[in-house]
């Protein structure tokens, strides 16, 4: 279970960090984006660390409230959740 749990974290933060830089790239070239709502969900389904290295790393989404204290807000209640489930199982 501990085994696909990690396995879905580092796809869903693979795929975050790989979202969020095409779609800097997208906004530089003017062409069609990702919305919103998907960026934020790739977070809330447990990609919001890759997604907040890939906001520093890359320039975006940086001025947009929802973004920058949402997605760290996020970070900091997965990391909680987690302590919490793990303090409950072990």
């Amino acid at each position: 279970m501990q085994t696909l749990f990690l396995l879905w974290l580092a796809c869903v933060n693979a795929a975050a960090f790989l979202i969020c830089g095409w779609d800097k790239r997208q906004a530089c070239r003017g062409k069609r984006r990702v919305p919103e709502r998907t960026l934020l969900w790739l977070c809330a389904l447990g990609g919001s660390f890759a997604f907040l290295a890939g906001m520093l790393l890359f320039h975006h989404k940086t001025r947009k409230p929802k973004f920058l204290y949402g997605v760290p807000l996020l970070l900091a209640m997965q990391v909680l959740a987690a302590f919490f489930v793990r303090a409950l199982l072990f």
